[in-house]
């Protein structure tokens, strides 16, 4: 099998600020192995409102932790081991094994709710840019911003 290295640095140098989205960049181009458990969809719900919503058959709210911290979210499930039940499955599709998905968050991506409904986790999160990072119009040949706050 052939590896692929791609090199970034150029991203280093073009790009002033951008060396959060360079680094992510570099470590999505490895050749990590991500669990497939459980699946999940990302969708967009609206502009700046996003949808995660991941199948989680036989997990209770009790058994499931979120935690966002920075620009990740942790989604971890720990099933209750049940000694006493002794049960013999001639096929067992439900694997109802422990599992931690991450998720790497965008700049001022934010979890606003989540919530259960037929065995499926719905997280809703929504980018809320702050009004100083917002793009704003530059007036040339203009008062400048601390003649006009003087006034």
């Amino acid at each position: 099998m052939r590896t692929i290295s791609n090199d970034f640095s150029p991203l280093y140098r073009s790009f002033i600020g951008a060396e959060r989205l360079a680094s992510l960049m570099d470590k999505a181009s490895r050749a990590e192995k991500q669990p497939s458990y459980p699946p999940y969809n990302i969708e967009s719900i609206a502009d700046d409102k996003y949808r995660i919503t991941m199948a989680v058959a036989g997990f209770v709210e009790a058994e499931l932790d979120l935690e966002s911290h920075e620009n990740s979210l942790t989604v971890t499930g720990n099933k209750e081991s049940k000694d006493d039940e002794k049960r013999t499955f001639l096929y067992q599709g439900i694997a109802e094994r422990n599992f931690e998905r991450k998720f790497q968050l965008a700049d001022h991506v934010k979890v606003v709710n989540a919530f259960m409904e037929n065995g499926l986790l719905h997280i809703d999160l929504v980018r809320e840019v702050p009004e100083a990072l917002k793009p704003r119009k530059i007036a040339i040949n203009g008062k400048s911003l601390l003649e006009a706050n003087a006034e």
